[in-house]
């Protein structure tokens, strides 16, 4: 672990010291520096202001984050602190991204192609249909399945990826010492065991309380290229989900359902609001995101011998061939190219169909 990792979880515990707070301090000081600060130096600080600089330095709960220390390293649960290479890189492009997360399990958090699959905790069985079949192709297109790791639809789709031989992730409501409902401990092993995990941004000890729900379905709604929402009622919890992915500028996507049937209620209203894009196959998902379907064919290798490219198309493209997807800001920081001379690189590239822009103003090598 970093040596820093002590002050980075007890960032995390200062009260009054939220998200984004901690990215307003981590904008001017390490995480050791903060601890160590003065009170005027941090009142100084937009945005933190004299109640939170005294938050700051009246903290002195480090037992407690010792112990979390301890029960990370008994478990093998890996600490993603918000400037780690790990770290999710989708949440980067959220106003309130978790300053740290726990994750048990060997999955890719930055996988190229993620959706999150939610719906209503009783589902019907057009629902169960839906999921299956919509996992079931997903699964020619290698994505990576996120869920919520509750009953219903969640399940249905941590379960179907696990037979489809899909990376799935649960994302939880409560610290990884537990597994809610425990009726899942079971689903939740196998997903570790398969290569997919467990994530969270609660520490040990956090209990599945009602208001941890909402703050977990932004993680659900933010590290995903699209939500897909199988099948909810008009005041289902999906329904704050697909929000928050509206928010956070991501697509959103509903199966409809006939109008006399309650748990598509949700579903329809978020149609009818402009709010989700009617969703009818994955052709129609892979063609809107911009993913290669089954039936397209690969570009050919030869491609890259007509490419007449600038040193700095050249050195953009060698970035993104890493087999990462990156943000704009990401490139003009490891490119060391001017703002002016990225735009104008990236946009050269674009036009050429060498690299494509994804949802979240990602980018990726089309080559």
């Amino acid at each position: 672990m970093p040596p820093d990792t002590l002050y980075r979880i007890a960032l995390t515990c200062i009260p009054n010291i939220g998200p984004v707070q901690a990215k307003i301090l981590l904008q001017v000081m390490e995480p050791t520096e903060i601890f160590r600060a003065k009170r005027w130096e941090l009142e100084k600080i937009d945005g933190i202001g004299t109640i939170r600089a005294n938050s700051i330095r009246q903290f002195n709960d480090f037992g407690i984050v010792e112990s979390e220390i301890r029960f990370i390293e008994k478990y093998g649960i890996k600490p993603l602190f918000i400037s780690d290479e790990d770290y999710p890189r989708r949440l980067l492009n959220c106003y309130d991204s978790p300053t740290l997360l726990y994750f048990r399990g060997d999955a890719n958090l930055n996988a190229s192609r993620t959706v999150s699959i939610i719906g209503t905790r009783n589902h019907t069985e057009y629902g169960k249909q839906l999921t299956e079949k919509l996992v079931t192709d997903l699964s020619e297109l290698n994505v990576q399945i996120i869920s919520g790791l509750a009953f219903g639809i969640d399940a249905l789709a941590h379960k179907w990826a696990l037979k489809q031989k899909l990376s799935t992730i649960g994302v939880l409501a409560h610290g990884l010492d537990q597994v809610y409902p425990s009726q899942h401990r079971g689903l939740a092993k196998d997903m570790i065991k398969q290569g997919g995990g467990l994530l969270t941004e609660f520490k040990s000890g956090i209990k599945p309380d009602k208001h941890n729900f909402p703050t977990r379905n932004r993680v659900v709604a933010g590290m995903c290229d699209a939500t897909i929402v199988i099948e909810t009622g008009v005041s289902g919890g999906s329904l704050i989900t697909a929000e928050l992915a509206n928010g956070y500028n991501r697509d959103v996507f509903a199966f409809p359902g006939r109008i006399i049937d309650n748990k598509s209620g949700g579903c329809n209203e978020l149609i009818r609001g402009n709010k989700a894009i009617l969703l009818t196959d994955t052709e129609q998902l892979a063609q809107l995101l911009g993913w290669q379907s089954k039936d397209q064919k690969k570009p050919e290798p030869q491609k890259r011998m007509f490419l007449q490219l600038t040193e700095n198309e050249q050195m953009i493209l060698a970035l993104l061939e890493e087999g990462k997807s990156l943000n704009i800001d990401e490139i003009n920081l490891r490119s060391g190219l001017s703002s002016s001379a990225v735009a104008a690189a990236v946009l050269s590239l674009e036009m050429q169909n060498v690299i494509k822009l994804l949802p979240g103003k990602m980018f990726v090598s089309s080559l």
